[in-house]
């Protein structure tokens, strides 16, 4: 990989018939606004569960939420898109990591909120009993190619007492890009995001999403899981381990294993012709 990429201009594509919908779905419901849901259910520490479903099943699932169920609303949206630059080692030292379900591994990102212009730079790590903890701060929009000495050092201290930071420097290696709808229960302290228009790789090289299909990601502070977690599984719908990062680089065509993610893309994403 090369330090010198830079991500492509405009990432996220026009809206999709399956985001149109997601977007008139998810209007139903009673908005609150960031500051709201911040305060209630930040869930920066949290048990995540992530599933892959149809859009048809999402709607069924809305329509079985309890009414303290909201979504997030931000100047009349409720549908944002995302674009984000995950940085690993020249040598996949992160992805290596997720493969080999290391419990000391981590990720990198920024993240750009391509409807406010804001960009924070994320870590991500395992806590205790499968937590997942998450750290962010503030990063300049122009610079989501490139850390800069003040990031890795928010890496390094993101990431102390857990890991090690890599000797190599971390380096953009793939993007993705997506929409997102936020559900939050105030009342069991649990979030649902909701994402569409997804793909993951590098320029032209990438895996997407197929048509109609969702990715949910669950988020809870208990390992019981929330209750949207026991509706899916009323739905029949079963947690499955994916990681946008992961099917990114995997889609890039590299002499590396993929075994963990290989059924998931095959049967839910659209390829490139590596």
């Amino acid at each position: 990989m090369s330090a010198a990429l830079e991500p492509e201009a405009d990432p996220v594509p026009h809206l999709s018939q399956t985001a149109a919908d997601l977007e008139s779905r998810v209007g139903a419901l009673t908005p609150i606004d960031l500051a709201t849901l911040e305060s209630g259910a930040a869930l920066l520490t949290r048990v995540d569960q992530k599933y892959i479903i149809r859009l048809s099943t999402f709607e069924r699932l809305v329509d079985s939420l309890d009414d303290d169920w909201r979504t997030l609303e931000i100047d009349g949206r409720r549908l944002f898109g995302y674009t984000s630059t995950y940085f690993d080692t020249a040598d996949l030292h992160t992805y290596r990591a997720h493969l080999q379900r290391r419990r000391r591994r981590f990720k990198v990102r920024v993240r750009q909120y391509t409807d406010s212009d804001g960009c924070m730079l994320e870590v991500k790590h395992k806590g205790l009993r499968g937590t997942t903890v998450k750290s962010r701060t503030p990063h300049p929009a122009w610079s989501q190619a490139d850390l800069g000495a003040r990031g890795h050092d928010f890496v390094a201290e993101s990431i102390r007492g857990h890991a090690e930071l890599p000797q190599t420097p971390l380096q953009p290696v793939v993007t993705t890009s997506n929409r997102r709808s936020t559900l939050v229960s105030l009342a069991s302290r649990a979030r649902l995001t909701v994402d569409t228009d997804l793909s993951c790789g590098w320029g032209s090289t990438t895996a997407t999403l197929r048509a109609d299909h969702v990715l949910l990601e669950s988020k809870s502070e208990g390992s019981g899981g929330s209750p949207v977690d026991r509706l899916l599984r009323s739905l029949g719908e079963r947690p499955v381990n994916v990681s946008k990062y992961c099917v990114g680089v995997a889609s890039l065509g590299l002499d590396l294993p993929s075994n963990p993610w290989r059924r998931i893309m095959r049967s839910y994403f659209d390829l490139p012709d590596n």
